[in-house]
Formats: C-alpha cells, structure tokens, sequence
C-alpha cells in the first residue's frame, strides 16, 4: 500500500510564500502521475500542478490560473514532491492533497494539509 504524507499547510498571511511537501513510501518514478490538489471551503477539488511521466519523459501540467504562482519540483533521492506557492493570495486557502497515480490507473490520496490565509 502506497503512502502520501503532506505537510507544510499552515496560516500564512496574503503575499508571503508557502512551501508543501509531499512524501511518497516508494519511488517516485513508479509513479505515471504525481501532483498535488486543492478543495477550497465549499468548493470541488480542482488540480494544482502535477508531473506526468510518459516513454518521451516527464512534464509538469498545471491547473487554470496556477501557472504563474505555483511551482512544483521533486527530489527524487528523499521520494518527495514539493509545491511552492509564491504571493498568497486569500483564494489559495483550501485542503491540499497530494495524489499519486501508477501506470495501472491505480490511485492514492494523501491525508491532506491545510492553508488559510488571513490579513
């Protein structure tokens, strides 16, 4: 069974930065997608950013209106997938949840790590 443990969610205020982690029980490379969503209060869960692996190699998709703020990167050594969030923005307040999808469409979701953001 495959683990996703997320941390970094925490209060932040409008315009700093904010960095989540996401690390995986196995390497990250068994993985043909792995990326981080978000459901903000009252709202559906919508992707943020993911990595999708392919025979040509790796790209980085990202949600609508996410490209600009959001970086996603990995290291693959530690199993771990980071999401950076620059100028915080009140909107970005949601649960965060780290997914992992394997070559046999199986999926997994982590826990989920929370952001809000108050002036």
């Amino acid at each position: 069974q495959v683990q996703l443990v997320e941390s970094g969610g925490r209060p932040v205020q409008p315009g700093e930065s904010l960095r989540l982690d996401c690390r995986a029980s196995r390497n990250l490379f068994t993985f043909k997608q792995m990326g981080w969503y978000r459901q903000p209060p009252g709202r559906q869960r919508e992707l943020v950013a993911r990595i999708i692996r392919s025979r040509s190699g790796a790209r980085t998709e990202y949600g609508d209106s996410k490209k600009d703020r959001f970086t996603l990167s990995e290291a693959d050594a530690s199993n771990t997938v980071y999401l950076t969030i620059n100028n915080v923005t009140p909107e970005d307040m949601a649960m965060y949840y780290c997914h992992a999808q394997e070559y046999d469409t199986l999926e997994y979701w982590g826990q989920g790590t929370l952001v809000t953001v108050s002036s």
